[in-house]
């Protein structure tokens, strides 16, 4: 990246970055390579793995360029790639883990990484025990003679609780344990992960970096202590997105923070309005006093995004909800958030938490806030609304 001498702003820096214009004939972007084979010149070359690309599994330009811009965006030591955002989740923890070791995990986790331990680390002797995500120090008393890692998200990707990271990843160092955050909901750009203390950040790149709904990716980063172990672990499972992915990640990385800044303002307005709706009884956003850990949020945060949940008044029934959701005409029903659509999704943590108590009191939604303008998703939901309260008053 060039530097003229003075700070680089974070506009300029994903402009920038991942770009080596001159090794591709003056193009701005890196060219999409696909490949899996790579020729040698010499019998010798061959024998002693002489090039810099020695098989697709190996990287391309492409890949080389996505890992590369993300490893100086997060102030990593190295990045690996994966396909999707859980696959990145699991080439954190197999870089971390071995057989005999315990696992905490916060009861706010993205329930496929819950899956992930209970039908793959559990089959290798891993045990997992999860944990009340407002812990903090006070996570000390859960630490056994076989603990070696500590999954941390924060905000939680359903319930948003915000963790006491820097709390956390001190008590890890006193222990000489590893920690892994899930960093997707913030991004590196309003959660310095790696500055905070933690050794490895994993990115589902299918939401925010992408931004655009039609990528799957995951990004893992890792400081000096782990990085080898992650390229260890990435090296010999090969499990690598397709360069086309890459390419489009690039792209997104380039509006990054633009996109960022307008999904808290929008996310900010609409959660406002939300709070103020008499459907509505509590808002789930890290930057309201009324989401937990929001003082954590104030503290070490610089900015948010556009997903967050509400919890609803007792009265209503999932008949109701169904009445207020299906004939909705711009928010739509998916999984996943970080694009430039708006998404609602109901969601119930009661069957599947089990070191807390999810208990919210009435019927719960996350929002993912897109592109459209805010007076039409407004307009939306009232409809929804009156549709979800008809009989009710």
């Amino acid at each position: 990246m060039k530097h003229t001498g003075h700070p680089i702003g974070i506009g300029t820096q994903l402009a920038q970055l991942g770009r080596t214009s001159d090794a591709h004939y003056g193009f701005v972007n890196t060219p999409v390579y696909r490949g899996s084979t790579v020729l040698f010149k010499t019998l010798d070359d061959l024998e002693n793995h002489r090039a810099r690309y020695t098989y697709g599994t190996a990287g391309t330009p492409t890949i080389e360029s996505l890992e590369s811009a993300w490893t100086a965006l997060t102030a990593a030591a190295g990045t690996a790639l994966s396909p999707s955002g859980l696959g990145a989740v699991a080439l954190a923890l197999l870089s971390a883990l071995k057989s005999g070791d315990h696992l905490l995990v916060p009861d706010s986790v993205y329930l496929p990484t819950r899956h992930l331990c209970a039908n793959l680390l559990e089959r290798f002797g891993i045990e997992t025990s999860y944990y009340d995500p407002l812990l903090g120090a006070g996570l000390e008393a859960l630490i056994r003679p076989n603990t070696s890692t500590i999954f941390l998200e924060s905000p939680g990707s359903q319930t948003f609780e915000v963790q006491d990271v820097p709390a956390i990843t001190a008590l890890a160092r006193r222990h000489e344990l590893t920690t892994i955050i899930d960093n997707t909901w913030a991004t590196p750009l309003f959660f310095h992960a790696h500055g905070h203390g933690c050794d490895l950040a994993v990115e589902a790149g299918t939401k925010y970096l992408g931004g655009h709904s039609d990528i799957l990716l995951g990004l893992v980063s890792a400081n000096a202590r782990l990085w080898p172990a992650l390229k260890r672990t990435y090296q010999s499972m090969a499990m690598l997105p397709g360069a086309e992915d890459c390419a489009l990640a690039l792209r997104g990385m380039r509006t990054l923070h633009i996109r960022l800044q307008e999904a808290e303002r929008r996310g900010l307005e609409m959660a406002a309005w939300l709070r103020g709706r008499p459907e509505v009884m509590t808002v789930l956003h890290p930057a309201f006093e009324s989401c937990p850990g929001h003082a954590f949020w104030r503290r070490d945060f610089t900015g948010s995004t556009g997903v967050f949940s509400i919890v609803l008044r007792p009265l209503f029934t999932r008949e109701d909800l169904a009445r207020m959701l299906d004939p909705l005409s711009i928010f739509a029903m998916g999984y996943s958030w970080g694009g430039f659509e708006s998404l609602i999704i109901p969601f119930d943590c009661r069957s599947y938490r089990t070191a807390t108590a999810w208990n919210p009191g009435g019927l719960t939604l996350r929002l993912q806030i897109g592109l459209e303008d805010l007076d039409d998703l407004k307009a939306d939901l009232r409809a929804g609304f009156e549709r979800l309260s008809a009989g009710k008053r």
